[in-house]
């Protein structure tokens, strides 16, 4: 019926008492909900309504160096299916930083959690729903599997068959070695690292290429390997750029989330980062033999985005308004 009842008289009947009545004109037609007016955003009595996270420094240290170990093993990964023996003293190379930067990582997460146990004590169970129990048993399997894997290739008969098996397995765990710690701090409250999750991953697996291939420019490397490496590196640098450029792109989808990746201190990292990716990709692109510059450049570059991306998330969880906007 179209008299404001909304009664499909197909399947259904109105009887009874005032059933043959018509409701008032102006009471058939459905009235907009009017808008509220502009105002202040709500907060939580202006103070923050989430607490800002308690690591310190060496949890960004730690996201620095374990990227630059995973895109080690995973370089190693590829050099060792595709190498061929010609390369093998490369995906050595590679094996060995992705064991040093691993043994370095874990001394950082120790260092921030105070006791040795504690790391173990993130090891008694495994979580698939958590990225951080999935990175803990990343980080502690594909260390010592990295550093096996550089021996035993070292030795003949069965030991090298196990050796080669060690650096398949590091190599596989170190893709996501290279980018779990972006997937952990963007399943937390914290509104920029939220309002960034679909691209901060792919951000830190950038960065730990570019990284990786600066780690290589400040290495003795022969002429193919250092081709290798520096193709490499800079894809990564590309790669990095145009990754930041998609973060800040889309946590400033609401300006106040964004906003400490613009102004203040942590804006200042983030465009340092950028300064310093642009300048290496420039050295290693038009200056080859300006190698150590490229490469000194890129580290500096790829240390910026983590520190940057990580004190950015305390100022954000400070602001009391960016939580309740997104």
């Amino acid at each position: 019926m179209n008299d404001g009842r909304y009664i499909d008289t197909s399947i259904a009947t109105l009887e009874g008492e005032a059933s043959h009545q018509t409701p008032p004109k102006q009471e058939a037609k459905i009235q907009p909900v009017p808008s509220a007016p502009p105002g202040p955003v709500p907060t939580y009595y202006d103070k923050p309504a989430i607490k800002p996270p308690v690591w310190i420094w060496s949890i960004p240290a730690y996201f620095f160096v374990g990227g630059v170990a995973g895109a080690s093993m995973t370089l190693g990964l590829a050099v060792q299916l595709f190498g061929g023996k010609r390369l093998r003293r490369f995906d050595e190379r590679c094996r060995w930083i992705g064991a040093v930067g691993g043994g370095v990582g874990t001394a950082l997460l120790i260092h921030d959690l105070g006791r040795k146990t504690r790391f173990l004590f993130m090891l008694r169970v495994f979580r698939p729903t958590s990225p951080m129990s999935i990175g803990s048993w990343v980080l502690a399997l594909a260390t010592p599997l990295s550093a096996g894997s550089a021996l035993l290739t070292l030795s003949r008969g069965w030991l090298y068959d196990a050796g080669y098996a060690a650096g398949m397995a590091a190599g596989f765990l170190g893709m996501p070695l290279a980018t779990y710690t972006a997937v952990l701090i963007s399943n937390t409250t914290v509104p920029v690292w939220k309002g960034s999750r679909r691209t901060l991953p792919l951000l830190f697996g950038a960065s730990s290429a570019a990284s990786l291939g600066s780690v290589l420019d400040l290495m003795p490397l022969r002429d193919r390997e250092r081709a290798i490496a520096r193709r490499f590196g800079i894809a990564g640098r590309i790669a990095e750029l145009a990754a930041a450029r998609a973060v800040e792109r889309e946590a400033s989808a609401i300006p106040r989330v964004g906003k400490p990746l613009h102004e203040g201190a942590t804006g200042a990292l983030w465009k340092a980062a950028t300064v310093f990716t642009g300048a290496s990709l420039a050295a290693a692109t038009l200056l080859p033999r300006r190698r150590i510059l490229a490469g000194a450049l890129g580290l500096l570059g790829g240390a910026c985005v983590r520190f940057a991306i990580f004190y950015a998330g305390k100022r954000s969880a400070l602001d009391p308004q960016a939580t309740f906007l997104q």
